[in-house]
């Protein structure tokens, strides 16, 4: 079992990020991840930075813990190929402390660019498809081309390559995404303990680590805490059908207005009680995912890293399997 940190990059600015890393390191986990978008999900987030330039100055002040992009979409907002080259360039720079994450992205992030975003699922998946076949093929190293369905690649050849090529975590919401999870990367990563997700993957002949996001928000009172979630993170409530579609903030604002405290209490764990954490993250290590990501949407992150190696590190760390029950 491996503990990450979610840097909110939709929350705080990129200074920081940086300096949450450093604590994240210092607090013992394992790693940090951090989403790839161009918006926040709400405006009063009020937070966006360029995700790469961020993690290229946390390998530069850190010295141990992972990266992990939770996730970037390499087909609408990025062509394939630059991600590629960004990858295997932070690989680099962080001696191999780097891990991909990579989905089909949403509306939110990759319409920005004017090229319009796949309405239909299927068709995410098949542009997914042939970008992880372009970044796989530009790792092999020399020059390529590639000419699919939706993407192209022209001679191209990527020369900083890492003696080995970061770890890809596929983002899988349905069978159809696992299975590609298990043909093209070398993990899964979802925001749902879903065991079936983790069945397909195994079942399509992924072998690599289950990647999930466990919502919490720490405080020091359970009222302040779901306030603070309230505010910032209640579109995490919607699902991914809706957070895949909306186009920008004011969708999501709108989208979530009737979303209640009660909510929040009911699907974060919220406040002081380490033994909430516990019982919010076990149904994930039911479902068999062994990287669990603490995605704090508390006010206070110096004051969850203090609650997390005080109370939490041990207890997380020692969490297993309830049988085989979903």
């Amino acid at each position: 079992m491996q503990i990450g940190y979610k840097l909110a990059a939709e929350a705080f600015g990129p200074g920081e990020l940086v300096r949450q890393a450093v604590q994240a390191e210092q607090a013992g986990f394992d790693f940090v991840e951090m989403s790839d978008h161009y918006h926040p999900w709400l405006d009063n987030q009020g937070h966006s930075p360029f995700a790469w330039t961020v993690f290229g100055a946390i390998a530069a002040r850190t010295e141990r813990i992972g990266l992990a992009t939770g996730v970037t979409c390499p087909t609408v907002r990025y062509h394939p190929a630059v991600i590629a080259q960004a990858a295997a360039t932070l690989a680099l720079v962080s001696d191999g402390r780097f891990t991909l994450g990579v989905g089909s992205g949403e509306r939110l992030n990759e319409h920005v660019v004017g090229r319009g975003f796949p309405n239909s699922v299927p068709e995410r998946h098949e542009l997914l498809r042939e970008a992880l076949e372009i970044i796989r093929l530009l790792w092999q190293g020399g020059y390529h081309s590639y000419d699919g369905k939706h993407l192209r690649l022209d001679d191209a050849r990527v020369f900083d390559l890492p003696p080995e090529p970061p770890v890809i975590a596929v983002a899988a919401g349905g069978h159809q995404a696992a299975a590609l999870a298990a043909e093209f990367g070398d993990g899964l990563f979802a925001t749902e303990p879903k065991k079936e997700l983790v069945s397909a993957y195994q079942k399509a002949g992924g072998q690599g680590p289950a990647y999930a996001e466990v919502p919490m928000a720490w405080a020091e009172d359970e009222h302040t805490a779901a306030r603070a979630a309230l505010e910032t993170s209640r579109w995490a409530l919607t699902g991914w059908k809706v957070m895949s579609e909306l186009p920008n903030p004011v969708n999501f604002d709108a989208a979530t207005s009737t979303v209640r405290e009660e909510d929040i209490l009911a699907h974060f764990a919220c406040g002081p009680d380490a033994a909430r954490y516990v019982e919010v993250a076990q149904p994930f290590v039911d479902a068999g995912f062994d990287r669990l990501v603490m995605q704090n949407a508390g006010p206070d992150p110096d004051g969850f890293f203090d609650f997390y190696r005080r109370e939490l590190d041990g207890r997380m760390r020692a969490l297993t399997p309830r049988g085989t029950e979903a």
